[in-house]
């Protein structure tokens, strides 16, 4: 592997977590020193940056466990692998019940991907099966999905002066119009797409939220403009609710 952009410091951290998750709870500073060759005033302050961020945890005879965020960021990681059977588990009683089709997406970079699917069964429907890939700022999904990037993220997926693509004439194509309305979905808890990625459908997406706040995912329930404000509030409630059941710890 080319080592140009390595960072030693990372480097370091790794080592040591590996050390104290073989043996967790009997090493010390002064253990972990003579394991790694690492100095004393460096480990302390590698140490004490670990604890600080929740990774690791000193008991009171100064010797380091593994840290409470390091198990949600594994539970977190193993979840990754089972979303999308729970979400076949749970999807067909919300498509069963609104009468429209239920999708799981997840964002990569300024795209948005289906991952799964409950089709109802409408003689129109949009075609969105796993795979199936759009422009984040032209879905509800995608505004769900956007409202977790980070400020830097935001900037390098959508650097001022970027164009948009338009799918439709109602596609957002202004980049402050697209940040506005992320922000409200963050605030909302839900957003939605009228018409923006294909004519003649509509959508309400909720986020897939953790414990720590990381969007990982998004559920959209899409249906005909003619059942729209119809259907607009029970639709938004039940991808609310199974956005929840597919969070870790969801009920």
């Amino acid at each position: 592997m080319d080592k140009k952009y390595w960072v030693p410091a990372l480097e370091r951290a790794h080592d040591v977590l590996r050390l104290i998750a073989g043996e967790p709870g009997r090493l010390r500073l002064s253990d972990l020193c003579q394991r790694t060759a690492i100095s004393k005033s460096t480990m302390f302050s590698l140490l004490q940056t670990m604890e600080e961020l929740g990774w690791i945890e000193k008991d009171r005879a100064d010797a380091y466990g593994l840290g409470g965020y390091l198990g949600w960021i594994g539970s977190v990681y193993f979840q990754q692998f089972d979303v999308i059977e729970r979400f076949k588990q749970e999807a067909p009683a919300i498509m069963n019940e609104i009468g429209e089709s239920v999708q799981l997406a997840r964002l990569e970079g300024s795209e948005v991907v289906y991952l799964a699917k409950e089709t109802a069964p409408n003689p129109v429907r949009v075609v969105s099966g796993p795979g199936s890939r759009f422009p984040a700022h032209a879905t509800g999904l995608g505004k769900s999905l956007l409202a977790g990037l980070s400020e830097a993220d935001w900037e390098r997926l959508y650097p001022p002066g970027s164009p948009l693509l338009q799918l439709t004439p109602y596609t957002l194509m202004a980049r402050e119009e697209l940040r506005r309305q992320v922000e409200q979905a963050k605030r909302d808890g839900f957003a939605c797409d009228e018409q923006e990625a294909v004519m003649g459908f509509c959508c309400v997406a909720a986020p897939i939220v953790q414990r720590g706040g990381d969007i990982t995912g998004a559920i959209s329930i899409s249906m005909p403009l003619h059942e729209w404000e119809r259907k607009k509030q029970a639709a938004t409630g039940l991808a609310s609710l199974l956005a929840g059941k597919l969070a870790y710890g969801g009920q």
